[in-house]
């Protein structure tokens, strides 16, 4: 195929990269020539994923590669001021196209903004692999010393070798740009800081461990229960699991001090619940931990009726799922609603896989859904909650604090209301989503926020946000929720002190 050339876009010592079109066409590629053979791009070429440019051809010689890959419309996150559900969204797909790469023996080797791209609709594509490679065991080192100043680690600049640990550092380092002057930002420094360790070893030893770190803190988080899983960690264990000598395995090929864990069973008949947009499948009782069940769901769009197989790596939306309650694990079945999720129209699939606590369990295999036709692309949103409320109740020797709202009766018993509550300064406390029949039924016409998190210290204050979630996606989208969220859609402040 013979290309005219539109535009230059970036020239260095070793590449040039072109804005190009076919010759007697109108489609736009991005032409790259590249001194020195490249062969990561080749395997790219093979090994597609979303959150990756489209490679067209990839031509290599004694001494270049060519290659021609998918024009984007986007811009880099070089300038880009994110809200915290932009960040998340952004660190979610990179953590997703890493863990393909390092999966598939890539390591980037030059992760920074400037090589991200963001389209309008939060899609995000991570570009250039000049400096990628693989691993080479044998080396002490590495032969070619690249990167960019305040992105690579020191092992990229002769320390060591470079690995799967080289792109974590950059990961952390790229993530830190976008939280300066952020009030939320602080809650994720943690997490950063062990991203940028410069001992490869005190890092994260994975992009999936990162992406458990980010996220195992997202969605029904609730503050503290680390320290209540610490104090019943060990009834748990009593209640709930088997003997444990008689289920962990010594694998005596290394140390012998190494254990193998438990595979847990996967989750079976996934389903969805009719055209309500919930998702459906039977509970593994010992998935979690202690009185939290936890699942991976990941969605799948397609344009035909193939479904994918169950570790297929094209789903655009992944979602840790938390179920929690002192009787979670005698539920025969869990269900969680992702209409909000579903953005264009199109066939759509899931799939679940039941997350191990990683002492006795290790994760499930993913199981794959029926399909669920989505034709809600155009419908109307449901109508945004009015005359949010504080409520507060006496009973027995302490209060009870319920958000509510006054329109309740507007929407399907299905429809389900995401609550999410922020301190005075601005910072999440939790949230949490019931379902109008749930509400109804716990009498107080309004979704708890339980006392153990409200501080009553001087100057304390909370406000919360509600969203709904539509249980008949085909007729109603969510409810509006605009990005940053406007004044009017808090509440009015609840004082604690």
């Amino acid at each position: 195929m013979k290309y005219e050339e539109i535009k230059l876009i970036k020239q260095t010592e070793k590449s040039t990269v072109l804005l190009v079109r076919e010759k007697a066409g109108t489609q736009l590629y991005v032409q790259k020539k590249l001194t020195g053979t490249s062969p990561v791009y080749q395997m790219l070429q093979n090994h597609p994923h979303p959150c990756l440019p489209k490679l067209y051809e990839v031509i290599v010689s004694d001494d270049s590669t060519t290659v021609i890959e998918e024009y984007i419309e986007a811009q880099s996150l070089i300038s880009r001021d994110l809200s915290e559900k932009q960040f998340l969204n952004v660190t979610r797909q990179l953590c997703s196209v890493l863990e393909f790469l390092h999966g598939n023996g890539i390591i980037h080797r030059d992760i920074k903004p400037s090589n991200i791209l963001m389209t309008e609709d939060g899609h995000v594509y991570l570009i250039d692999f000049d400096a990628a490679r693989s691993p080479k065991t044998d080396k002490e080192q590495d032969t070619k010393l690249l990167g960019t100043k305040g992105f690579a680690p020191p092992e990229q600049y002769g320390f060591s070798q470079t690995d799967e640990r080289t792109d974590i550092y950059a990961l952390g380092a790229t993530l830190e740009c976008f939280l300066e002057n952020k009030h939320w930002g602080t809650r994720y420094k943690n997490i950063i800081h062990k991203c940028m360790n410069l001992n490869p070893d005190k890092r994260y030893q994975s992009v999936q461990q990162v992406r458990r770190a980010f996220f195992h803190t997202g969605r029904n988080v609730l503050c503290g229960i680390a320290a209540l899983c610490l104090l019943a960690l060990t009834g748990f264990f009593a209640m709930w699991l088997p003997d444990l000598n008689s289920q962990i395995q010594t694998n005596s090929e290394d140390s012998g001090n190494a254990t193998t864990l438990t595979v847990l069973p996967a989750p079976g008949n996934p389903h969805w619940d009719g055209e309500t947009g919930i998702t459906v499948w039977d509970n593994v009782p010992e998935s979690g931990v202690v009185d939290e069940l936890q699942f991976y769901l990941r969605l799948y769009k397609r344009d035909t009726d193939t479904p994918p197989k169950p570790d297929d790596n094209d789903w655009y939306f992944e979602d840790l799922i938390r179920v929690g309650g002192a009787h979670c694990r005698e539920k025969e079945i869990i269900d969680w609603s992702v209409s909000q999720e579903l953005k264009a129209n199109g066939i759509y699939y899931f799939t679940v896989s039941a997350v191990g606590d990683g002492i006795q369990y290790t994760d499930s295999p993913y199981t794959v859904s029926d399909a669920f036709v989505y034709t809600g692309d155009s419908a109307p949103p449901l109508p945004t909650p009015t005359g949010l409320e504080w409520k507060i109740y006496d009973v027995d020797d302490y209060q009870l604090y319920y958000a509510t709202w006054d329109n309740l009766d507007d929407y399907d018993d299905n429809d389900r209301f995401n609550v999410t509550f922020y301190d005075k300064d601005g910072n999440y406390v939790m949230n949490n989503t019931w379902t109008k029949s749930h509400i109804l039924d716990k009498g107080y016409g309004g979704i708890l926020i339980r006392e153990t998190f409200l501080s009553h210290d001087p100057g304390s204050a909370y406000r919360f946000t509600v969203q709904v979630y539509s249980s008949r996606p085909n007729e109603y989208k969510e409810s509006p929720m605009p990005d940053p969220v406007p004044e009017e859609y808090f509440s009015p402040w609840l004082y604690t002190d």
